[in-house]
């Protein structure tokens, strides 16, 4: 029996009196009536064991293992108002006084915990505090009504795409966000933090010829309210959300897996080709580290400078004057290769971003590799020299500073170490080990350690030494 097994059957014989009924549309859950228990066995695939992150301690919280979101949204742009009703299914890690979350302070019109008003709650220093008292590994619902205008909060970097983190409110009014390492609480309740992973149901309502976009697999439109549900556990920087003037496309990848892609007439026309180009790369992915790990795909272009790789939905930016079609083609099968490495193997703290960006790099390097035809001497040369360059300008890649979040450093500086890993198990064996990791780990929360007892024991040998090197080091290794 698995951990996860376990945990629904101590899970399963956990009942509690909620007030209220907020079930999502479609999923099979025991009643959430006043008289009713509340079998949190249902929601038993959101089981994470949370840490405190050592990079951004003040986001997140251990104590607290969020099963389930809940998110009912409506987007009013004439009045930029967001409203929410936000729905937590939390199992708590630890005895504690009050429930403690990340979230923008918007107003509170309601606050409940298993039916019973929490009048003191309140929303301070990008906090929300209620003051009812939970006790460890004993479930709780926590309602949230709230209403207020999104705002975004600085990213933690030097990237040249440097831009605010959360919920952005366009000049038109549409909506867009991006939220690595932080930022989903700018729009709802939130543990903000990679260590919990929580399983979605969310319905936004979009003005009268708009639509509504968020991370998942889309369950539907009823009128002008979209739903998305994420069967699927997922960390809150990987959700997504896009509210907009946008049309749709749909297509079929390797294997049948549906695909959309969303895009805005008059705006992204020039990008819609290589969006269309998502089969090949999810082929190529799958031919290297094994089946597509999440029912659905697809990409939302918005506003933005960057792109990320949010869970089944990439979020991509979308270039208002010059677009390079080959460069933006390689960005998302990076993003497209996060779906298996940091989507659903995703790095348990921010320490250990290398673990995924070092993978989408590497992955990138041999996409690119196939195109153009170099070979891997030159593709030595390339990374060593930019493995020198960055660990002097910014340091080694397992010791991010808070300051540098995902600068250059944590992708090809660990790319390199995976190059040196590949040179010395040879392609079968790598890609071998590769698609085992991403395989038998699916929907975990791993880090260093446990990364390199899976290659040691995957590859029988002894690699310990060289991954710490390449990740420690100050000077590139020999």
């Amino acid at each position: 029996m698995d951990r996860r097994t376990l945990v629904a059957v101590a899970l399963a014989v956990t009942v509690l009196t909620a007030g209220c009924d907020d079930r999502p549309a479609g999923r099979a859950t025991p009643s959430t009536s006043a008289a009713a228990p509340i079998d949190y066995s249902a929601w038993a695939e959101g089981t994470s064991q949370p840490v405190a992150d050592p990079i951004y301690p003040q986001h997140g919280n251990a104590g607290l293992d969020v099963l389930h979101y809940g998110l009912e949204l409506s987007w009013a742009p004439a009045t930029r108002t967001l409203t929410g009703l936000a729905t937590l299914r939390i199992r708590p890690t630890a005895d504690a006084a009050e429930i403690n979350l990340d979230f923008m302070p918007y107003t509170l019109d309601k606050v409940q915990v298993d039916g019973t008003a929490v009048a003191a709650a309140k929303t301070t220093a990008e906090k929300l505090v209620v003051p009812a008292p939970v006790t460890r590994d004993k479930p709780v619902t926590l309602v949230v009504a709230y209403h207020g205008t999104p705002r975004t909060t600085p990213m933690p970097s030097h990237r040249p795409d440097n831009e605010p983190l959360g919920l952005t409110v366009t000049e038109d009014g549409e909506l867009w966000t991006m939220q690595e390492p932080y930022g989903a609480y700018t729009w709802y309740p939130a543990n903000d933090q990679p260590s919990d992973k929580a399983l979605y149901d969310i319905s936004v309502t979009a003005p009268s010829g708009w639509s509504a976009i968020a991370a998942g697999t889309p369950t539907g439109q009823r009128d002008h309210t979209f739903t998305y549900r994420s069967a699927d556990p997922m960390a809150a920087y990987l959700q997504t959300l896009a509210v907009g003037e946008y049309r749709k496309i749909t297509a079929t990848g390797p294997r049948g897996i549906p695909l959309t892609y969303w895009y805005r007439p008059g705006k992204d026309e020039k990008i819609v080709p290589s969006l269309k180009k998502s089969p090949a790369f999810l082929s190529f992915l799958e031919k290297r580290f094994g089946p597509y790990p999440f029912p659905t795909g697809g990409i939302v272009l918005v506003d933005s400078r960057s792109g990320m790789e949010t869970q089944q939905m990439i979020t991509m930016g979308a270039p208002a004057k010059e677009f390079d079609a080959a460069n933006y083609e390689d960005d998302l099968l990076h993003e497209y290769a996060h779906q298996w490495f940091g989507n659903t193997v995703t790095p348990k703290s921010w320490t250990d971003l290398w673990l995924s960006e070092g993978w989408a790099m590497y992955v990138q390097l041999l996409w690119e590799q196939s195109l153009h035809h170099f070979g891997d001497g030159e593709l030595e040369r390339f990374l060593r020299q930019r493995d020198a360059e960055l660990r002097s300008e910014i340091g080694p890649p397992g010791h991010p500073e808070p300051g540098n979040f995902a600068e250059s450093n944590v992708y090809l500086c660990p790319a390199a170490m995976l190059k040196e890993l590949n040179d010395a198990l040879g392609d079968a064996k790598f890609f071998a080990l590769g698609t085992a990791w991403v395989q038998t780990q699916r929907n975990s929360q791993q880090d260093r350690k446990s990364f390199i007892a899976f290659v040691n024991k995957q590859t029988g040998q002894d690699f310990t030494q060289l991954i710490n090197a390449w990740l420690d080091a100050k000077l590139t290794p020999k």
